[in-house]
């Protein structure tokens, strides 16, 4: 008979306590210093519980004029939501057709996209990536972070390998018999019961592109940055200003921990069922 969760035993339930501590604080006690002064900040040891000048860290954060956290922050907003709506379109379209349509070429395709998880495309390709960019005239624009960044290999076998179990022959055969279209099986069908690996899929590509920090830091001016290279230059602004570090590294994370209350459930419902079905 199957255990179930709760008769796991005392030294599991320590250690996944311990676990959740050690995972919890420091995302705690970043949100703590962003409440404190700098003085707070060199304390031995160091303050555990939330202060006063949450406020006033927050608009001096706002108020410097190299980091750009403002527009850093609509950035990212905009480029991450495109990217992360493009890579989930096309990666279940891919998916749809790699795992349920059958056309030549199928599984030399599909092992040239697992090749290309397997080399690091991003760092070997700047070169040519920014020359490119460079020709376009897209250096300095929103474009250039956008682009190279549409189409994800992960996200396209991660949505094969789910519609191979998430959808079933039998169900796709019996829907031409009705006379359904390819388009129409994909609509009615195919999303409907994709939407747990959606979910999933939609949280990492966005967290990965709102973490994305190299390449922006390459393409992009000061003037028109992303979060991740605000923070950047907040750090180059305000080299031993702990706080204002802590107040806008806190800030950034916002924005990720909605995402997660909005999808959490579906979130947690596709990981659940990949894993039953595992």
């Amino acid at each position: 008979m199957r255990n179930k969760p709760w008769d796991a035993t005392l030294l599991t339930k320590i250690t996944l306590v311990f676990a959740l501590i050690m995972s919890a604080f420091p995302i705690y006690y970043m949100f703590i210093m962003a409440t404190r002064t700098n003085e707070d900040a060199v304390e031995t040891p160091p303050p555990l519980l939330p202060g006063g000048h949450l406020g006033e860290n927050v608009e001096r954060l706002l108020a410097t004029e190299d980091a750009n956290f403002v527009t850093g922050l609509v950035n990212s907003a905009i480029v991450a939501t495109t990217v992360t709506v493009s890579v989930v379109l096309i990666s279940t379209l891919a998916g749809f057709a790699f795992a349920k349509l059958r056309f030549p070429g199928s599984k030399l395709l599909l092992g040239l996209i697992l090749v290309t998880m397997m080399v690091p495309l991003q760092q070997m390709g700047v070169v040519p990536l920014y020359e490119l960019m460079v020709t376009l005239g897209w250096t300095g624009r929103l474009q250039s972070v956008i682009l190279p960044f549409l189409v994800n290999g992960f996200g396209v076998f991660m949505m094969t390998q789910y519609t191979s179990q998430a959808v079933p022959d039998e169900l796709v055969e019996a829907a031409r018999v009705d006379g359904a279209t390819t388009m129409g099986i994909y609509r009615r069908i195919v999303v409907p019961a994709l939407r747990p690996g959606m979910a999933v899929l939609a949280l990492l590509v966005f967290m990965q592109t709102w973490n994305e920090f190299m390449w922006p830091l390459i393409v992009l001016t000061p003037d028109n940055p992303v979060v991740q290279t605000s923070i950047a230059a907040l750090n180059s602004a305000h080299g031993t200003d702990y706080v204002m570090l802590f107040t806008g590294t806190a800030a950034s994370v916002l924005p990720l921990f909605v995402v997660f209350v909005l999808f959490g459930r579906q979130i947690v419902g596709g990981l659940m069922e990949g894993a039953v079905k595992a």
